[in-house]
């Protein structure tokens, strides 16, 4: 931008510069609030007017008032509302034009105005997050993790727990040895739906990032991670398999090499537990199972033994269960069962971004299609109602 007063140069503005600033943001402002290029909640500040644009803005003055000897910077105060009135009108009758030669001129103007708009806070989103994240990951270990003795990746597991009652019991049932802890409350924000900037700001994903330890997205770094294994432990039940659903997208979309390496798993808590009345010598006294098919031909099995037994119980959550039964069932390596979760390059890849999109993202009619389909295969004796 160049500025002029009677053909005199003012190489540092003044009044006139000031007018044609506010005309413009005004022209501009009082435009786009007719159409649909900008969404609600978007700001056009002069910054984004401003960005590419040349102009030269002179005027003629009778007796211009100039700031210092230098008479570079004009400083006659009417000048300002004169101008700003003048850039106004016919800045804004341009940009409002109806005529054929002007229309598409002045919507690419106003479209690369909104364009600017949108890329100063989309960056200055990108510096927050970026800073949250570094702080993030430069920050102190949540105090709720119950961290492990060993630091050999090879061996450590970190297990995520749903619930308070079943951190409890799990405190007492690991082996703090490499066995770490962390607990979280119901279930974690859907990072499917939500913005960078939203999931770093969800109490639950910063601590299972920063628990980690090997950051998240295109900063994650494998060779960084605390663990050699990251289990979900949640309740057997429509919500527990929800929450199960829910930390696999959050690792799946912002921890995926540890998906792909093999390092993440789900634990699977038995439903059912059988009290044999009176076991003979060697024979544990409780006997469980892990699904509904296994649960049935267990029964049929005792009975046809003539074996006696209390009435089965039915686990509805890892809380039910006492320390010990948690560690001979869920969390001791020798007897435990864990499923893995893992991914390939090629179709692997394809299904799973096109089932976590599914089931996650925000289009609800693939879903529905999904649910129902579904629904046809269940067994209604399992509903808990």
């Amino acid at each position: 931008m160049q500025s002029f007063v009677n053909i005199i140069a003012t190489p540092k503005g003044g009044t006139h510069v000031q007018g044609f600033e506010r005309g413009l943001v005004r022209a501009f402002a009082k435009s786009l609030e007719g159409t649909r290029l900008l969404k609600a909640g978007d700001e056009v500040l002069k910054d984004d007017i401003l960005e590419g644009m040349t102009a030269v803005v002179t005027v003629r003055l009778a007796e211009p008032q100039f700031e210092g000897q230098t008479k570079e910077v004009l400083g006659t105060p009417p000048v300002t509302r004169l101008v700003a009135k003048v850039v106004e009108r016919e800045l804004g009758d341009f940009l409002t034009s109806t005529r054929a030669a002007q229309r598409p001129q002045a919507r690419a103007v106003m479209e690369k105005v909104v364009s600017a708009s949108r890329t100063r806070v989309a960056a200055r989103a990108h510096k927050e997050n970026q800073r949250r994240k570094n702080a993030l990951e430069s920050s102190t270990l949540p105090a709720k993790l119950a961290d492990c003795r060993s630091t050999d990746a090879e061996r450590t597991e970190l297990f995520i727990v749903e619930g308070d009652s079943a951190m409890g019991t799990a405190k007492l049932a690991r082996n703090s040895e490499f066995q770490a802890l962390l607990p979280i409350r119901g279930k974690i924000l859907n990072v499917q739906r939500a913005s960078v900037g939203d999931m770093l700001k969800n109490a639950e994903c910063a601590s299972i990032i920063q628990v980690v330890g090997a950051g998240s997205g295109r900063t994650f770094d494998l060779e960084q991670a605390r663990y050699g294994k990251v289990i979900f432990m949640a309740d057997a039940d429509s919500d527990g398999a929800h929450i199960r659903t829910l930390l696999a997208t959050l690792l799946f979309k912002y921890m995926r090499p540890m998906v792909e390496a093999g390092r993440v798993f789900t634990a699977v808590p038995p439903l059912h537990r059988f009290e044999l009345t009176n076991p003979r010598k060697g024979q544990d006294r409780y006997l469980y199972t892990y699904s509904e098919a296994e649960y049935q031909r267990k029964l049929a099995e005792l009975t046809k033994r003539g074996v006696g037994f209390k009435e089965p119980q039915r686990y509805k959550g890892l809380g039910e269960m006492d320390a010990d039964q948690l560690k001979e069932t869920t969390m001791d390596p020798r007897h435990r069962t864990l499923r893995r979760i893992t991914v390939d390059e090629g179709e692997s890849l394809e299904l799973a971004l096109v089932t976590f999109e599914k089931l996650m993202g925000n289009d609800v009619a693939p879903r529905k299609e999904f649910i129902v389909a579904g629904a046809y295969a269940l067994d209604a004796e399992r509903i808990d109602a």
